[in-house]
């Protein structure tokens, strides 16, 4: 791999990441057009998914920064809640992780996939076509729920969510209810979110996609869910990093850590990160996901059809 390799790879990785529009299939797309897939990525793809994370940081600061004081304050509150939920979420991709590992690296071994099928990029085009579903109906309920009560009807709610108040004589449930109200996310909401950022570990389905859509789905508030989800995935993606960096130093493979293209990837993962994360909240709370889902069906379609095509 290349500096320059690095440096577009990362600009990819930092867009879509935070885009719904899979950052490991276009990551996959990419390699695979430079020629460039394999093992040897592995560093790579660790380093570019740890800078993305440091912009959601950097991005989600103000939030990250009230959470971390409510959770040192005595006595059950919003911030605690928020926590617990995402550590509910995290419950399905801890299960993936532990128990599906193998299976997972085997779907991304584009060289394996093309002895199989003649095209190393199915997996990741039907996955791509199935990103552009769910976004797809996502805004037909959205826009349906929209008509019914009407586009400003999230925000007059929060407000009346925010104005309430938890004293020492409410019940466990009734204070729940109102950390929900508030966080905009109940525990069962949060868990199946977290099952969707499972099924997203398959190159091509986007993980922002899949949990922003789940979650409109199910009725997360829209000015909450892009939150929810960027913050969900902080401890999983450091957690798979700090594993491959012990393993790296096990088998005394740190260079590639610290190889140039793997540093250009880390610099423009994080700049493009910031600019992507920036956006996408911006556009969940004003624009539709419409373009997409188009977006996703044509780059899907061309991944079944162009290789075949070519061979």
């Amino acid at each position: 791999m290349e500096w320059w390799h690095g440096l577009i790879l990362g600009l990819v990785q930092g867009i879509a990441e935070f885009l719904p529009i899979s950052s490991s299939g276009h990551l996959t797309i990419m390699q695979e057009t430079l020629g460039i897939s394999g093992e040897g990525n592995l560093a790579f793809d660790v380093a570019v998914h740890v800078a993305t994370v440091l912009s959601t940081l950097v991005v989600f600061w103000k939030p990250i920064s009230r959470i971390g004081k409510g959770c040192l304050t005595k006595g059950m509150n919003k911030e605690k809640d928020y926590v617990l939920k995402i550590l509910v979420s995290m419950i399905p991709i801890l299960f993936v992780g532990f128990l599906l590992k193998d299976w997972v690296e085997r779907i991304f071994d584009t060289e394996r996939v093309a002895r199989h099928t003649g095209n190393g990029l199915l997996v990741v085009g039907i996955m791509l076509i199935v990103t552009a579903v769910l976004l797809l109906v996502c805004e037909i309920i959205s826009a349906v729920r929209d008509l019914k009560h009407g586009k400003d009807a999230e925000d007059k709610a929060q407000k009346i969510a925010d104005r309430m108040t938890v004293t020492e004589e409410m019940t466990g449930p009734e204070k729940r209810k109102i950390f929900s109200l508030q966080n905009g996310i109940n525990y069962w909401q949060a868990f199946l979110v977290g099952v969707a950022q499972s099924f997203a570990v398959l190159p091509g389905l986007s993980r922002s996609g899949a949990t922003i859509a789940t979650g409109l789905m199910s009725k997360v508030k829209k000015t909450s869910i892009a939150q929810f989800a960027f913050l969900m995935v902080i401890v999983p993606i450091l957690g798979e990093a700090f594993l491959e960096i012990i393993k790296g130093l096990r088998g005394a493979d740190m260079g590639n850590f610290l190889s140039l293209p793997v540093l250009c990837g880390f610099l423009a993962a994080f700049l493009a990160g910031l600019f992507a994360c920036t956006t996408m909240v911006q556009i969940l709370k004003k624009f539709r996901l419409w373009g997409f889902a188009v977006y996703c069906f044509i780059v899907g379609v061309l991944c079944i059809v162009l290789p075949y095509c070519i061979g």
